[in-house]
């Protein structure tokens, strides 16, 4: 798994790299924002030696960027620094910028207390950990849907679907899987997979999506779990930034139109043993003991972890029937209806994917709730319900909480995930999002004038 980095590989980068002038120092926060700072090419090295400090208390604030004093992180220990050091191999230029500048992505150092029990990055790899003490070796892949905007929107103007970059016709409706879509996206999709190279991302399928203006990009499976979500992490900033520079917004909402489709993370995942082999292989899935047990663990689970999935206000109106995103703690076999697919195809291919997260979702944070849920069901031998054959939409099942207080409340009680995340983590985010939600519920807002204002 990748590893703190040393200082030789800044020095090996900035010989290769001499034009180089700018380094962006990068981690997440709890909501998935990109923090951190932009340094001098001469300070990289002292940077790789002996890290860089950041106040703790970035590491727990809401989304809005607002402290969180509840968390803990803030005045009693006097909003002292914390370390942050480069993560090996994340190293890379930043293709879009006109000013040679390079970024690196940051993890907080274990011995920086209380603040690497809130570093979401240094939690999935706690949970990576468990499981190889088990023998278990997750593979991952990280799938990613997003919508491009128009950036040009006046203040209070509806959305508008990006323009085909060819064409200069603005989509109207539906393009699933349409290939002319894809060609009048061209020049951004060409510098997406060229600045993906670059910072070896191995960015492969890009689809148009179910709505107009919604596209896809997938990436490989990676043995190394913690490299794969670096790169869903890498390819959010990237999308972002070649988006910028093309005059479009992209942005990873979950539910950014009412009446369209919402956008998904989806994670695939599968397991191997000591010796490689896929432990999920095999010609009939409801057959195979592991794979029933990790579908169970996620199924039990889900409910408990769906704040992680689903973080914010916007999150829960992506969860409709018909839509392509889950309602019900269901599994089924090659079925798009429910939220643990279990996929078709090559028998030695077989993994699970994962559709409950929104693409807003940390893919630290999700990672890390998926593969507790596989580890729990394979610990505690779980069984799991029926698979579902056919419209998951009009079957019963277990539904998904619909309320993100209800969330928050769920996630905090969890006796699974402080087990697996830590007390300290739990508390700590539960109070970000608890504070998020009231402070958003209690905004009065566009949508309170239009429908009260005159009636009331």
């Amino acid at each position: 798994m990748s590893r703190f980095a040393d200082a030789q590989e800044a020095r090996d980068f900035l010989a290769a790299n001499p034009d180089i002038r700018r380094v962006h120092l990068l981690f997440t926060d709890m909501t998935g924002v990109f923090r951190g700072k932009a340094i001098q090419a001469h300070e990289l090295e002292a940077a790789y030696r002996t890290g860089r400090p950041l106040p703790t208390s970035t590491l727990a604030m809401t989304v809005r960027g607002v402290d969180v004093e509840d968390a803990g992180l803030l005045w009693e220990i006097g909003d002292r620094d914390c370390t942050l050091r480069p993560v090996a191999g994340t190293l890379v230029r930043c293709p879009w910028m006109a000013t040679p500048t390079a970024q690196v992505l940051m993890a907080v150092d274990p011995d920086s207390l209380p603040a690497y029990h809130a570093d979401p990055r240094g939690l999935l790899a706690r949970v990576v950990d468990g499981m190889a003490a088990d023998g278990l070796h997750p593979v991952m892949a990280v799938e990613l849907e997003f919508y491009l905007f128009d950036a040009d929107r006046a203040p209070g103007a509806p959305l508008e679907p990006a323009r085909g970059q060819l064409s200069g016709v603005r989509p109207t409706h539906s393009e699933i899987c349409h290939t002319t879509a894809i060609e009048d996206m061209a020049p951004f999709l060409d510098e997406v997979y060229d600045a993906a190279e670059a910072q070896g991302i191995a960015a492969e399928t890009a689809i148009s999506e179910f709505a107009a203006g919604q596209y896809e990009v997938t990436l490989h499976h990676r043995t190394d779990p913690m490299r794969a979500v670096d790169e869903g992490v890498m390819l959010k900033r990237l999308v972002k930034a070649v988006a910028q520079r093309h005059g479009m917004v992209a942005t990873f909402m979950a539910k950014p139109l009412t009446h369209e489709a919402g956008s998904g993370m989806h994670l695939h995942v599968s397991l191997c043993d000591a010796a490689g082999r896929n432990v999920f292989a095999g010609a009939e899935p409801e057959g195979n003991p592991p794979l029933r047990h990790a579908v169970a663990g996620l199924l039990d689970t889900m409910a408990d972890a769906t704040l992680v999935f689903a973080p914010g206000a916007n999150s829960y109106r992506r969860f409709q029937p018909g839509s392509y995103a889950p309602v019900t703690r269901t599994w089924g076999l090659d079925n798009r209806t429910v939220a643990v697919r279990v996929t078709a195809g090559d028998p030695e291919t077989r993994h699970i994917e994962h559709r409950v997260a929104g693409a807003d979702a940390n893919p630290y944070l999700a990672a890390a709730a998926v593969l507790a849920g596989l580890r729990h069901g394979l610990k505690e031998g779980l069984a799991p319900p029926p698979a579902v054959d056919g419209n998951g939409y009009d079957q019963p099942g277990a539904p998904l909480p619909t309320s993100w207080a209800d969330a928050v409340a769920l996630f905090e009680q969890s006796a699974v995930l402080r087990r697996a995340f830590g007390d300290d983590f739990v508390r700590m985010f539960a109070c970000v999002k608890a504070q998020e939600c009231n402070t958003f519920n209690t905004e009065v807002s566009d949508r309170d004038l239009t429908w009260y204002l005159r009636d009331a």
